[in-house]
């Protein structure tokens, strides 16, 4: 008798169905737990950026309270903070790259990768043989707090391991170029005597991503905050009210303020520029700007103002070396740079348009 569930007469093809069917319906219940594994371990390794974005979010207001979860800026070695007389740097004295990573972010962004593929500071101290420092801060707190707080730092640096350490070389990413800069200007202007060791001893700062005249983001979201508060409506004041709760050095990225004095002016939110103190180059310091762009082009006014997408190429460049207020012996006009300057364009292979100044005072 021929089985009426086979055409063929083959009864076989009935358990390899039936082995199919079962094979899909076990990969279509494993899939959610598959995503939840992945989800997991994804977690974890991001997990130690959830205490920097809770800082850079609202940690001017940890800090007050004296909340636990607020960053001391410190030194960083194995995921740990770092006292600077526990820092191992014997003699002789090594070229030392300190990085600063830029808001919400932390020390990780300059180590982690693969053997394959090192991320910047273990490429850079394995290739280079300099000597390579990360350091964290509270990037919710004003920019001139962490800026005297690095000027500290480094006086510490340079004061407990004069063996160890020689020329010094400072990265800042995005916000952390700005806290370097800062720095810069207390470790010129102490409130006791000359200008700090550590500052004679910087021949390089390498700004990426630096938004030097402001955050075009930032003065998007204090426009939109004024808009709704003069609207006056519940909602709006209530929207309102909410988005000014930011931290203070998220609102220090919407014109870059550097000084103490600049927060403190009472035209501080002005929708206009505010005044702002200029802080010039430091002299005998080469710095090298570092612009990315969404666009091919390095040449148009989108490339201008949006620049990578989070930092206008406009704002990076500025007139942080062109300022009319700086002294003609500081003072760098685009297109016509001094003759040690460079300026070199190329494209990633992802159509990324960066640009490299390189200005030496």
């Amino acid at each position: 008798m021929t089985d009426i569930t086979s055409p063929s007469g083959d009864s076989s093809d009935r358990p390899s169905r039936w082995r199919r069917f079962s094979a899909a319906a076990r990969r279509a219940v494993s899939l959610p737990a598959q995503g939840l594994d992945y989800l997991y371990h994804t977690g974890q390794s991001y997990r130690h950026f959830t205490l920097p974005i809770l800082n850079g979010a609202i940690g001017d207001q940890l800090a007050a309270r004296h909340d636990p979860r607020a960053i001391q800026m410190s030194f960083r070695q194995l995921g740990a903070d770092v006292a600077v007389a526990d820092l191992h740097l014997p003699g002789p004295p090594l070229t030392t790259v300190v990085f600063l990573h830029g808001l919400m972010g932390d020390e990780m962004i300059w180590q982690t990768g693969t053997p394959d593929t090192p991320r910047y500071g273990p490429l850079l101290q394995r290739e280079a043989g300099v000597r390579c420092l990360y350091l964290r801060y509270n990037s919710g707190l004003h920019i001139s707090e962490n800026g005297q707080q690095l000027a500290e730092l480094l006086t510490e640096l340079v004061n407990q391991h004069p063996e160890g350490v020689g020329e010094l070389v400072l990265v800042g990413h995005s916000m952390g170029g700005l806290v370097i800069r800062s720095a810069g200007y207390y470790g010129t202007h102490p409130a006791d005597g000359p200008s700090l060791e550590w500052v004679h001893r910087l021949r390089s700062v390498f700004l990426l991503g630096v938004p030097n005249e402001g955050s075009f983001l930032e003065q998007n979201s204090h426009l939109t905050s004024v808009m709704l508060r003069k609207i006056n409506v519940a909602p709006t004041r209530f929207l309102s009210k909410a988005m000014d709760q930011r931290s203070n050095g998220i609102k220090d990225l919407r014109h870059a303020f550097l000084v103490d004095a600049d927060w403190q002016s009472p035209h501080a939110d002005d929708l206009l520029m505010p005044p702002r103190t200029v802080v010039p180059p430091l002299p005998g310091v080469r710095y090298h700007v570092l612009v990315g762009s969404l666009l091919k082009t390095a040449t148009s006014a989108l490339h201008h103002y949006f620049g990578d997408g989070l930092v206008g190429a406009g704002s990076a460049l500025g007139r942080v070396f062109g300022d009319p207020a700086l002294p003609p012996r500081l003072r760098c006009k685009p297109g016509c740079l001094p003759s040690k300057a460079t300026r070199v364009y190329f494209l990633t292979r992802k159509s990324t348009s960066t640009c490299v100044n390189s200005y030496k005072h």
